[in-house]
């Protein structure tokens, strides 16, 4: 399948449906939990130490908000920027990533003959851990990107500390910034060659190193620097020697550091492939293009009615042991196929989860629920993962094909942040649509919003329209009737509405009833 074409949204997709604004408050929902609390979030494995931890819940959670602000609500960073402070912080908590501290001691089948070397390491970030690590770099670094704000550039601003009154003496504390974690990072990667930064001890994984990648651009998109072009270049000719498919077509899934052996993706199994060529496509575009019709046809299961599903590998016993970990295939292949514009095989898994894995809402929220029974009695799929129902199907469905390129690929123009824009939005509202429409030759530019009440909201419903001290003279329109006037900070409101003047711009208490289609027209400026 050829790279799309996908230089230009379409008005449908800048209007997001009821279930797309039901998977954001999902996301919000989860991220207002209080601290330690992770219902809705446990996954069939122990001790965070498999693909559907916390961390990879946040951090795709994250993602998907950042495609979904890009590409769909590009002028609502009201909706998307508390959500992803709440998830900063909660990558940070010691739950995240205690983990490490047994992880980092060896022990494994892959690194069992070099534990007498490892000790137990309590600097999440220090050594090896890049599946944990790159994700707070990246969502640090996506953040200052993405709402022009630097608070994680503020020293000991990404601190990992640990302190217990019941033991281990006194406080484990490590102090970072985004600029010091994106260089510590960068500089593992220098010093592996290129090939990537281990997992866990002796383990390089390919899926793993990508968003360290994406963390490089937007640290590049932020200061102007090219640290995600040397790192590609460098991990292409790395990884010659080694091939990124194996002999099977498929991707090959890591390294072993001390014999440098693949180890290939033998299954194989859907989200080896499905994750890695997701992420792989921001930078890799026509690559993961070419070989996707033939690994996604390896485990693709056609069903009744155009549903589709996967075929999972089995996972062996290892050490008499039967491995219990979500690998969450089916959640990765919808998202490889939204970011591959595959509308077929997406759609198709979509039915599937329509009528097997019980779509929910809760607090108004969108999700999946887990569910661990693998099929029902005729055979069909119903197992879902924490991490599939919370996380990936909200992504496939907020993503736009070829999402994760034009993030990377296709910057915001310098102007952006200075547009008017939803800059603070209470918890009790729906954002279904937010841009700015350009002006045609003569005609006005426009800030398109449309906004409704959200009853299962914990917040207010306020709306905060910011950035109209430069704008001159504008009017808000709704109905097809002119609501509002305003001009530098003069402000004239009809009753029809609860409008009023706030530093900056204007405030609007969300309409009671159905959604509501606003327009804020600005009047051409004489020449």
């Amino acid at each position: 399948m050829p790279p799309t074409d996908s230089s230009t949204e379409t008005a449908d997709s800048l209007r997001l449906s009821d279930r797309q604004a039901g998977h954001l408050r999902h996301f919000a929902n989860l991220s207002r939990q209080p601290v330690n609390d992770w219902s809705f979030m446990q996954g069939r494995g122990t001790g965070q130490d498999d693909f559907g931890g916390y961390r990879f819940q946040m951090a795709y959670m994250a993602y998907a908000l950042a495609l979904a602000h890009r590409h769909r609500l590009p002028a609502a960073p009201g909706v998307f920027k508390p959500v992803f402070e709440r998830f900063m912080q909660k990558m940070l908590l010691p739950e995240v990533w205690m983990y490490w501290a047994r992880v980092s001691r060896g022990g494994s089948v892959l690194n069992a003959h070099l534990s007498d070397g490892y000790t137990e390491d309590w600097n999440p970030v220090g050594r090896d851990n890049i599946m944990y690590s790159a994700y707070v770099q990246s969502m640090a670094l996506l953040y200052n990107y993405l709402f022009d704000d630097d608070r994680y550039a503020a020293p000991g601003a990404l601190t990992f500390s640990y302190w217990s009154f019941f033991w281990g003496g006194k406080e484990r504390r490590f102090e970072y910034d985004q600029a010091s974690l994106n260089q510590h990072i960068y500089w593992q990667m220098v010093e592996s060659g290129y090939v990537g930064v281990a997992c866990e001890p002796n383990c390089v994984f390919q899926i793993c190193n990508q968003p360290a990648i994406l963390g490089f651009r937007m640290h590049d998109l932020v200061t102007g620097e090219a640290m995600a072009e040397e790192v590609t270049q460098g991990y292409q000719k790395a990884w010659e020697q080694f091939g990124r498919l194996g002999a099977n077509g498929h991707y090959n899934t890591m390294m072993s550091q001390d014999t440098r052996a693949i180890r290939d993706n033998a299954g194989p199994s859907p989200w080896v492939d499905a994750w890695c060529g997701t992420l792989m496509n921001m930078w890799n575009r026509e690559f993961v293009h070419a070989h996707y019709p033939t690994q996604i046809a390896g485990w693709l299961i056609h069903e009744p009615d155009g549903m589709l599903s996967v075929r999972s590998f089995e996972r062996p016993e290892v050490m008499g042991q039967k491995i219990v970990n979500d690998d969450s295939d089916f959640g990765w292949a919808a998202t490889w196929a939204s970011e591959m514009g595959d509308t077929t095989v997406l759609d198709g898994l979509m039915k599937h989860a329509e009528r097997f894995m019980s779509p929910s809402w809760r607090d108004g929220g969108f999700h999946y629920p887990r569910n661990d029974v693998l099929a029902d009695k005729d055979g069909y799929r119903t197992l879902v993962e924490a991490m599939t129902g919370n996380v990936l199907l909200g992504y496939a469905s907020l993503n736009v094909p070829d999402g994760l390129w034009r993030l990377y690929n296709e910057p915001w123009a310098t102007s952006h942040h200075r547009d008017p824009a939803l800059t603070q939005v209470d918890d009790g509202v729906d954002v279904l649509r937010a841009h700015v429409a350009e002006a045609a030759q003569g005609g006005a530019r426009r800030l398109h919003f449309t906004v409704r009440r959200c009853t299962a909201g914990r917040g207010g419903f306020d709306i905060e329209i910011g950035r109209l001290s430069n704008c001159g003279d504008w009017k808000l329109m709704q109905g097809g009737q002119t609501v509002a006037r305003g001009t530098g900070g003069q402000l004239a409101a009809s009753q029809a509405f609860d409008i009023r003047a706030v530093a900056g711009g204007i405030a609007l208490t969300c309409p009671e009833g159905e959604a509501r289609d606003f327009e804020l027209v600005f009047e051409p400026r004489a020449a």
